[in-house]
């Protein structure tokens, strides 16, 4: 049930907006060559946002935004990778910085079909102990959010890196999400245990900032309900990271068609003004998109569509 009625006003908002683009591009077909080109830039795939992956001063690596200004993935990766490394001129608040050592350089990126293999320079060799699994993370976390693939390689000088260089952990010839970032282990057995990535909130020099946390529990109950239930603590323990999502909030159901993840809440998902906080939506929704192979969240109260987050 709510899939059709939510499906029905996305068909119908759709047509609505493919009318008035209609109307709209025959009004403006003789504005001048400088409109154009700024709604073509507009519309143009992989020009726009992206993120990378900072460490707080909580030692937590943080979500941050970053400007992309090309539709080259390799040029896109090598600038992201750039805002990893340490620098003295730092681009961020002093409350971030990044993961991967001062003076390490980036040799090359190839990118696949499935697979961005980087090659570094030996200087990100010299990564302290407390710092090597954040910087993984940071790096394949990163690639991952910009391009749609499978995996990530790491190269040191064309010698490809298997391991963490302080420990020596073995991590393998590919990574991917699957290696956890903010990693924290909340079990008591080795029976049910359940992987979930869940987003939290970060207020750094009065900016809003959204924290990935992996957890590994003992639940072995739906993700979705694990990550509401989650996020209605409001704190994470023993971390400065909050949510916003109302403790009284039930979630009545839920359903996942079409690339489309259905939300179907009470009225507590609401504020006192009758809104869905942003820091609610996105928080649920990163969360979601984390888990779950979806391009949208849809979020219903009683049955009645309300608001939608994309990917």
């Amino acid at each position: 049930m709510i899939k059709t009625k939510a499906i029905r006003k996305i068909f119908t908002t759709t047509l609505s907006m493919f009318i008035i683009l209609c109307v709209f591009s025959l009004m403006t077909i003789n504005l001048d060559n400088t409109l154009k080109v700024n709604l073509e830039i507009n519309d143009i795939s992989g020009i726009g946002n992206g993120y990378v992956y900072l460490l707080s001063k909580n030692d937590y690596l943080v979500r941050k935004n970053i400007y992309l200004d090309s539709d080259d993935n390799v040029l896109n990766i090598k600038k992201a990778l750039g805002y990893l490394i340490e620098s003295d001129n730092n681009k961020y608040s002093n409350e971030l910085m990044g993961v991967i050592p001062k003076g390490t350089k980036i040799n090359e990126v190839i990118c696949g079909d499935d697979l961005v293999t980087v090659d570094f320079s030996k200087e990100i060799l010299n990564v302290s102990i407390g710092h090597e699994k954040h910087m993984i993370s940071s790096i394949v976390y990163t690639i991952m959010d910009l391009v749609d693939i499978k995996g990530v390689s790491i190269l040191v000088d064309g010698e490809l890196m298997r391991s963490y260089p302080n420990t020596g952990e073995v991590f393998g010839s590919i990574l991917n999400k699957s290696i956890g970032i903010n990693n924290r282990y909340d079990i008591t057995s080795r029976k049910d245990i359940n992987r979930v990535i869940l987003y939290y909130v970060d207020l750094i020099d009065e900016d809003i900032y959204y924290v990935p946390v992996t957890k590994y529990i003992n639940d072995d109950r739906e993700k979705v309900k694990i990550i509401i239930e989650e996020l209605k603590s409001s704190y994470l323990s023993e971390a400065n990271l909050m949510s916003f999502l109302n403790s009284n909030v039930k979630l009545i159901d839920y359903q996942m068609e079409n690339d489309i993840f259905f939300l179907n809440f009470d009225d507590y998902l609401f504020d006192s003004n009758d809104k869905i906080l942003e820091e609610v939506m996105y928080t649920i929704s990163y969360s979601i998109f984390d888990n779950y192979d979806v391009n949208m969240v849809m979020f219903l109260v009683n049955g009645e569509e309300v608001n939608h987050i994309m990917r």
